[in-house]
């Protein structure tokens, strides 16, 4: 059932063209379930998450063994949908345990970006002044510091946590461990495991894209093979594409990222976590 990316993706046609391509297959071998699982893949990609949905669905019933994967994206798609709300600034982020004051600051910032840019501004600038500056270890290399390049997040990392979204402070990661790119999902949500600094491990899957990366003139940015940058306020950049940390040292796309562990006071806890 599982593919690679060369085998999967075709560099010779668009992603319509593709899906397109997929569906006729479909129509005329219905009970194939890999043909199943690379529409939902593909579908992912674009951002047509309700046909992603009901290829995960079919796939589920063409074998039990699709069952844990379909209920798995499924979960994350469900995700996405309340991601893009949050970024809309339809409803307020969430995170795991207490929120620290600037991480309401942040939400404000985010809730009031489009609307009343230098208020988010402001807001932005108190939220990452006030934000602990924690070190790592990002694939070998020491960092003093370590931020989405994104504004609108800064010193969160996103998170799919059992089947919820969160905004996770780097401030509270001890050990991310990333996969790499195996799947088209993986362009979408890329696996890892992560350790709080509590000591609590789990099973995450992190979005790869900014958010509503789909849908744009350049395929790249859906297939998260660039990042493209948009002013939204007084220095002030959202992204579009594949997400991108950085730090005191330079820019880290998340897709090349494997292991980022925390320098320093190992095993201290974060109460509330």
């Amino acid at each position: 059932m599982e593919a690679t990316l060369s085998a999967t993706l075709r560099r010779d046609q668009s992603l319509a063209e593709q899906q397109a391509e997929l569906v006729a297959k479909i129509r005329a071998r219905p009970d194939s379930l890999p043909l199943r699982v690379h529409l939902a893949q593909l579908s992912m990609l674009t951002g047509n998450w309700s046909r992603a949905v009901a290829q995960l669905q079919t796939a589920a019933t063409l074998s039990a063994a699709a069952i844990p994967m379909a209920q798995m994206y499924r979960e994350a798609i469900r995700c996405e949908l309340q991601r893009e709300k949050i970024f809309a600034g339809e409803a307020p982020p969430q995170t795991i345990g207490e929120p620290d004051a600037w991480f309401a600051t942040l939400s404000q910032s985010l809730a009031s970006r489009g609307k009343d840019d230098a208020l988010a501004d402001e807001l932005m600038h108190q939220a990452f002044e006030a934000a602990p500056t924690t070190p790592f270890v990002l694939d070998d290399t020491p960092l003093e510091w370590l931020a989405d390049a994104d504004s609108r997040l800064g010193p969160v990392c996103e998170i799919i946590l059992k089947g919820q979204y969160y905004w996770l402070p780097f401030d509270h990661i001890q050990l991310l461990e990333l996969d790499a790119p195996a799947d088209l999902r993986d362009l979408v949500w890329l696996p890892g495991r992560l350790t709080l600094r509590n000591g609590g491990q789990h099973v995450v899957l992190v979005p790869s894209r900014y958010p509503r990366s789909y849908g744009q003139a350049d395929e790249r940015l859906a297939l998260a093979s660039l990042t493209a940058w948009q002013a939204i306020g007084e220095d002030a950049y959202a992204g579009l594409g594949q997400r991108c940390w950085v730090s005191d040292v330079d820019e880290h796309p998340l897709l090349a990222a494997r292991r980022l562990e925390r320098a320093g006071d190992a095993g201290e806890a974060v109460a509330g976590e």
